[in-house]
Parts: C-alpha cells; structure tokens; sequence
C-alpha cells in the first residue's frame, strides 16, 4: 500500500477499456440504477469490516459512520434518483421539444448521452469511501466506467470498498478499476471523452488542470479543493437563545469531527463584535470536554490526525495564523491523550484562534489549517459579516445561524455567488438539519474560485458532467424515435382497441385515441359554479366576464373542461389502468364559452417500468374545440398493470 509506481496498480473487473464503457452504455438507466442500488446492499452488508480498517486512519467510530456510512447512503440515493427522475432508456431528454418551423415539421431537442471514455477519480485521504463512491454513484448511473485512484494514506479502505463491489458481481467487466500508487502517464492517455475528477489541495489542482492532454483535450476537469468555510452568527441570535446554543454546538462539532479533516468545516467564524467574548468563552467551555486519543478506547471524542505529516502541515499553517490572531483555546504542545501517546501518536488539540483585526489579515481568509484549527472574528454589522465570508474567494459552504428571515435574505443576496451551498439554521430547523458540514447527494458540493469552481453531486446534475449534451434537429417522427417519447406532429397510431383496456407492454409509444365531441351548454357551467362552489365572475357574470380581456363572455371552468375531458376518454370498465398518478403541465390555450364543442386526442407519449407489477404511462391529452383550435393541453400519468 502506497508505494508510488511508474505503472499503476490496478484492481479491476476486467482492464480492457473497450469493455467497460459499452457493457455501461447497453444498460438503460433503470438497469444501472438498480446495479448501483445492488453495490450499496453489498457495501452495508460488510461495512463493518470498513469500520475496522478505518480505525487506522485516526478516525472514531463516529467519524467511519460519516464515511462509510454517508458514502452508501448516497448510493442509494442515487440510485432512488435514476429510477425516479430519468427514463428507462439509454438517452435523456434535456427539456421539451423547440418548434423551429412554422408548421411544426421541423423540431429540435437537447438530449443527453453517456461520455465514451472514462472518469478518473482523484481522490483526498479524509473521506476514502464517501470520498469515492460520491463520485462513483453518478458516474456509473451515467453509463461511464471509472478509474479510482484514492489518497495513499488511506487507500487500503478504499481497497476494500473497491473489492467488495467487484466481489458482488453486479459491475459489468471494465466498469471499476482501482489505482494503487501512482497514475503513471494515464493523463497524457486522456482524450475529450474522458473525465477527470479531483479532490485535494488547490496547489496539486492546479498542476493537474495544466496537463498537457487536459488542455489540449479541453477535458472535463472537476476540481473540489481548498475552502475558506465561515460559518455567521445572526445579530438576533444574543447568548440565551436557541440559535447562540445552535451556534456553538456546530462550531463544536465541525471543529472536532475526524479531527477537523473535513472539506466542509468550519474555518472561520463571525460573530457580532459585541458576542465575540461570549462566544469564545462558550467555545472554550464546550472544547475543554473534548477526549483526545486512541479512537477505539472508550470515552474518546476526537481521534488522531491521518498522518504525523498531516500533524506537521496542520502545525505550519497553525503558526501562520498566529501571525495575525491569537490563540485563545488548544496548546499543541499540552494537552492530555487517552490511551496513547501526545508525543508519537499524530494527535493535536482542537485550537481556536482570535483575530482581533480581519480587515487588515490576509492569512486567515487565504491558509487553511486541515485540522480542527478555526479563526474567531467578530464583524461590525451584516454586510461587513458577508464581506469577510466572501474573503475566502470561494468556499464550499458557509453557515448561518439566525431566526431573522431577513438576515438570511441578505446572506443570501451577498454570498450566494461566493458559496457553493448555503446552510441556515435555527430553532425551528434544528432538530431535522442535517449539520453545516453534511454535503448531500440531493444538493451540489463544491463552490466558485477557492473551492474549486466544480460541482459534484447535486442529484441528477450530478448524473449530467459525465454526460455530452448535444442539440438534435429533425422532423417529429425522427425526434421521437431519438429519444423514445412521442412529440406532437409525430406519426399517431390507431391502436386494436381503447387504449384503457390494454396492458402497459402491449401499448405502443404514439398510440392515440381521438374522442367524439361534447358541447359546452350555460347549464353546464352554472351547475359546476353550484356543485363546486367555484362562482367566480367570469364563469357566473355575463356582464363582468365582458369586461375582461380575456374572455368574449362567460367562460367554461377550466376544471371542467378536464372533467369533461376525462368523461370523453376514459373507459369505464375494469382493465389495466389502476390509478391516476398525477397531471403535469397544463395549460389552457383558448376560453370556451357555451355553444362550443369540446374533443379529445390522447396519446402514449412515454412509457416507464416501476416495478415487476406495473408502469407509469404518461399521455399527451389535447382538448380542441370545433374549430380544431386547442384551447388545453397537459400530461396525464396512469399507474398500468403488465
């Protein structure tokens, strides 16, 4: 384990690279979401031994909970995700269909597919699963095989994350392969359908953006690197209340948690220039009961740093910070370790550092201490607290905690461009949040300038970087075989019987029924205005409907229109269709005012399998009038048993 090689050494389920992508790409999107769900029940049936290999790495339990446990939880996320959001298909449609001729015979569409090359995840030390399989999830539900190469210091976990999912036998030949050491000349290999993906320093980031193949190649390159975090306490939030006590206990904990070794803690912390003393007071109390030692004996709270080298460079940038603030809690030269040794062993104290003047520093808004290090600094009034956050020139997250929605408008306006997430927290929010420092597989982790300036995750965005999207243009007819889903003015086609009594795999993509017509009579809309209570005036006041500028006259309810709609197309004996899942879309073209005719056009837009049992059929249901003029249109979803 770690030895730096000219070659890399690889663990892989196969390391043609022909195989790989292809066996990825021939599965639909359900297929891969279903494998990467099948990977995370192999991972969470052997976690422990994750856990017990992690021990070496420093961490607490409580700190492999946060890797091992969070990484798995993202598989499953996405995987969740890929069934839910994306077709059971092989491409996806980035939007609706763009008219681009007047008669409509002349379409174009966005649409999604998969890189033909490979991702190269470059992993950090501190998070050696969540760390990959945040990276990994996406890729592969992309339909695109990796190639991951984690920190040397902890790679021995990552192996055994590694070897377990191949062990599983749900990855395709090619989809996975681990590098242990060093890269070799695999970036020179690299072409502009490959992907590189980075964790660690904005130093080696930077070298990595400059190789030659990436520049060349105009490469996807997506970095995750050094953040500045702050986290802001409110004005409104004095010592006493809710938020002050929230407020101390994340600085706490995002001080302390696998030793301060998160990309996402908190390094620096603003607070009114008035609660400056209270709140380094508060923190030196809650720090002082924090264990220091050996992460597998009992009582301990924060464990050790990775490496003694980590120590050395956590204590440089320490006393580069000590140039401009002083340190008020943490003296790594005293400080108690249970069940080990202070000396020998890379532990160090969490350490709080005061500075007294933040807009004449520049190290602590530009040197971050990777270690439990955080900076106190107090600020004037709200704008001045944003303008020392977005000193950080970029970070991944800052905090704020307060009970004033105003103060987190203001944040936001002023430090949103800066950040890459934004976390706001009080009373109300507490006991459901999930933590300043908890990137989420739903949202995007990364940020602007410092941090990086990538994304990573963020649901299906993050599906979308190992992805080309590509403009198509063509008819209705060749759209619609492009991506699977039926487009008006695409070929209609008359089905053997009502679409209602045919099973989900019998109907077909375009099979539509058109309806006989129905008139709309005064009648009807007073006694929908009666039966619903919907009396508003342009359905019950002649006069006053008049004087809208919508409307020549009374006007048909919308909803009764889709009443009636349904009354025209829906068959009403017992068949396939179970349930009416919801309706998407609509909109209304043209009033309808009595003495108009009403009729129908559905038609099998998309089809999408949930289960062994049924699928969801989405329609496109068209209303026209007796002019052939629509006047409504929306999507219908159908639960429709096999």
């Amino acid at each position: 384990m770690g030895l730096r090689a000219k070659r890399p050494i690889l663990h892989s389920a196969g390391l043609d690279p022909t195989v790989g992508g292809p066996a990825l790409r021939a599965l639909t999107f359900h297929d891969r979401a279903r494998m990467i769900k099948a990977l995370a029940m192999a991972l969470n049936a052997r976690k422990q031994e994750l856990y017990d290999l992690s021990f070496s790495s420093g961490g607490t339990q409580n700190d492999h909970m946060i890797d091992v446990d969070g990484g798995i939880g993202t598989m499953f996320v996405f995987a969740s995700k890929g069934r839910r959001e994306l077709p059971d298909g092989q491409i996806y449609l980035d939007g609706e269909p763009e008219t681009l001729s007047k008669g409509g015979n002349f379409l174009g569409q966005h649409i999604c597919t998969p890189m033909q090359g490979a991702a190269v995840h470059i992993n950090a030390f501190n998070f050696p699963v969540w760390g990959m399989l945040e990276k990994l999830a996406p890729t592969l539900l992309a339909g695109v095989p990796a190639i991951v190469k984690p920190a040397t210091a902890t790679c021995y976990v990552t192996e055994r994350a590694v070897r377990i999912m191949l062990e599983s036998g749900h990855l395709p030949d090619g989809a996975l392969q681990l590098v242990a050491g060093g890269l070799g000349d695999t970036l020179d290999q690299l072409t502009c359908q490959d992907i590189v993906s980075f964790t660690g320093s904005a130093d080696t980031a930077l070298k990595l953006r400059a190789a030659p193949a990436i520049l060349k190649n105009s490469i996807r390159f997506v970095a995750e690197q050094d953040s500045l975090n702050a986290s802001i306490l409110g004005p409104d939030a004095e010592p006493g209340t809710p938020e002050f006590d929230l407020f101390i206990k994340e600085v706490q904990r995002e001080m302390t948690a696998k030793a301060g070794q998160k990309c996402t803690a908190i390094r620096r912390i603003l607070a009114p220039q008035s609660q400056v003393d209270a709140v380094i007071q508060a923190l030196q109390g809650r720090l002082a009961k924090t264990v220091i030692g050996d992460p597998q004996a009992e009582g301990t709270r924060m464990g050790a740093l990775v490496s003694n080298a980590q120590k050395r460079d956590v204590l440089a940038k320490a006393a580069l910070l000590a140039t401009e603030a002083e340190r008020v809690f943490g003296d790594p030269d005293n400080f108690e370790v249970n069940g080990a040794s202070a000396e020998t062993g890379a532990f160090l104290p969490p350490m709080l550092f005061h500075c007294a003047d933040p807009d004449k520093a520049q190290r602590i808004h530009d040197t971050e201490a990777f270690g439990p290090v955080s900076t106190i600094m107090g600020y004037r009034d709200l704008d001045h607290a944003i303008q020392l956050a977005n000193r950080g020139e970029g970070s991944l997250v800052a905090s704020v905690i307060t009970h004033d929605p105003q103060v987190a408008r203001q944040v936001a306006m002023g430090a949103a461009a800066y950040h890459g997430r934004l976390y706001f927290n009080n009373r109300d929010s507490m006991k459901g949040s999930t933590g300043h420092g908890s990137p989420l597989p739903h949202l995007v982790h990364g940020g602007p300038g410092r941090a990086g300036g990538g994304e990573e995750m963020g649901g299906i965005r993050g599906v979308m970087h190992y992805m080309q999207r590509t403009a198509v243009q063509g008819s209705p007819d060749l759209i619609a075989a492009i991506g699977e889903q039926w487009v008006p003015g695409a070929a209609e086609i008359e089905g053997p019987a009502h679409p209602f009594k045919r099973r989900f795999h019998e109907l077909q993509i375009g099979e539509t029924l058109h309806t006989a017509s129905r008139e709309i009579t005064v009648e009807d809309i007073e006694h929908f205005a009666d039966f619903t209570g919907d009396t508003f005036y342009a359905h019950t006041d002649p006069e006053a409907a008049k004087r809208n500028p919508f409307f020549p006259d009374r006007v048909a309810h919308g909803y009764l229109l889709l009443s009636f709609a349904a009354g025209l197309f829906v068959d009403p004996d017992e068949g396939p269709v179970l349930a009416n899942t919801g309706l998407d879309n609509l909109a209304f073209m043209k009033p309808v005012v009595a003495g108009d005719s009403l009729k129908v056009r559905l038609t099998v837009k998309q089809k999408t399998p949930r289960n062994d049992e049924y699928g969801e059929v989405r329609w496109h249901v068209t209303l026209k009038n007796q002019d052939d003029e629509p006047v409504a249109e929306y999507e219908l979803l159908t639960m429709n048993a096999f």
